[in-house]
């Protein structure tokens, strides 16, 4: 729907400061993007947002993210309420974290990704399902859910690295195969490239 010029003015102040990490020219300029995404969407949401679809191709065409699991989590990181249309607020605030954010909103980011069921850990189970997509498996290959059963484990045992010095709560760990958010965040501060370990989920720096 067309907004007025204060109306609009007023929406790029409040992004501005919701969104933090972009000037007031840079929030102009994704909202014009996001009502263009907007013509190109099904009119099912009356000019509110754009579906999955417009989503993933824009984030295709932007960054090359290609997996369709990541892509699809991403989608619903962005979509907070759940509506399955992208709002004007998702979208200028959701690449505020995926372009410029900062570490540990980055943590937060990817952790939920990687989190499919929304329960507040990564167990193996997910690990394998997020592996198993992002990886490239060769035609040769006889048992490639092995190799990525593999690759779970070793994942598993260095995000855990940071706790060998506290047997008890390796112990623990183990016995339940689940990473918490802490697990994570203590892993990735100790080892910055641990952030994307089960898949790509952020643009590369280009």
């Amino acid at each position: 729907a067309a907004m007025s010029r204060k109306g609009r003015k007023l929406l790029v102040d409040s992004l501005t400061r919701s969104a933090k990490h972009f000037t007031k020219s840079e929030v102009e300029c994704l909202i014009k993007l996001f009502d263009t995404l907007v013509a190109k969407a099904s009119s099912q949401f009356a000019g509110a947002g754009f579906d999955r679809t417009v989503f993933r191709d824009t984030l295709y065409n932007a960054f090359g993210m290609t997996d369709d699991v990541v892509l699809d989590r991403v989608f619903s990181t962005f979509d907070r309420d759940n509506t399955g249309c992208i709002t004007v607020e998702e979208w200028v605030e959701g690449l505020a974290v995926l372009l410029r954010g900062t570490l540990e909103e980055k943590m937060k980011y990817c952790f939920t990704i990687y989190d499919l069921n929304g329960d507040g850990y990564i167990s193996k189970e997910e690990m394998f399902q997020m592996l198993k997509h992002s990886l490239l498996i060769q035609p040769a290959d006889e048992e490639p859910d092995e190799g990525v059963k593999d690759l779970v484990e070793i994942a598993l045992k260095k995000m855990a690295s940071t706790y060998l010095f506290i047997p008890f709560l390796l112990q623990d760990y183990d016995h339940d195969g689940k990473l918490s958010f802490t697990d994570f965040e203590k892993a990735v501060r100790d080892e910055n490239l641990l952030l994307e370990a089960f898949g790509p989920c952020l643009p590369d720096i280009k």
